[in-house]
């Protein structure tokens, strides 16, 4: 049978929480995935970030683990970071990752010269690290002047650069719109660092 253009549409909406109840019920039910799993891998994250630090590649944490450092907890089987890498730097960030992860020279330089992203996968975990290069707007250039040193999210004590909270917001903002504000998790993501962060968080 044909479904009805109405029932087509219907399928690709976001469902919508629009009582206080049904969103900290929601809330209730991430914050309960903080204590059952621990996906993202720190020691990789860490690994990959000293790299960048080390090189002194200006770099900032996004993405999910981002949202669960400033609001509630949610599992990852991957890391976003933004860095403002150059073609000079692609040798040497081989030399430091090239044994651990899977590294393609010739992505990496495109992604640079492209200002878009490429992956880094490590070979026995295949823990993924989505690396994006800093677009050309203006948000983008300064979103790595705002960045902050925050504990990591479930490592009291392990201090890592994330962007900072309000750029998160905008970021997830971006993502939900661009995907048609259907991806669920974006949405919840963005209230859940509201939720967390308003006493402090710039409006």
């Amino acid at each position: 049978d044909v479904v009805p253009r109405e029932e087509q549409a219907g399928q690709h909406q976001p469902r919508t929480f629009t009582t206080a109840k049904d969103v900290d019920l929601l809330f209730d039910v991430l914050a309960a995935e903080e204590e059952a799993a621990r996906d993202v891998d720190l020691e990789l994250l860490i690994e990959v970030t000293r790299a960048f630090e080390e090189m002194g590649v200006a770099h900032a944490i996004g993405g999910s683990v981002a949202s669960s450092a400033y609001g509630f907890y949610r599992t990852t089987h991957d890391a976003d970071i933004v860095a403002d890498l150059q073609p000079s730097h692609v040798k040497e960030l081989e030399r430091r990752l090239g044994s651990s992860f899977l590294f393609d020279e010739e992505r990496v330089l495109s992604a640079i010269s492209k200002r878009t992203q490429f992956n880094l996968i490590h070979l026995e975990k295949a823990f993924k690290v989505d690396v994006y290069l800093p677009r050309g707007d203006r948000f983008s250039r300064q979103q790595l002047t705002r960045r902050v040193r925050i504990d990591a999210p479930g490592a009291p004590g392990v201090k890592l650069v994330f962007c900072s909270v309000e750029d998160l917001v905008l970021e997830k903002l971006r993502w939900f719109r661009m995907g048609g504000e259907v991806p669920e998790r974006q949405w919840l993501d963005v209230q859940g660092v509201l939720k967390m962060q308003k006493p402090t968080i710039d409006r």
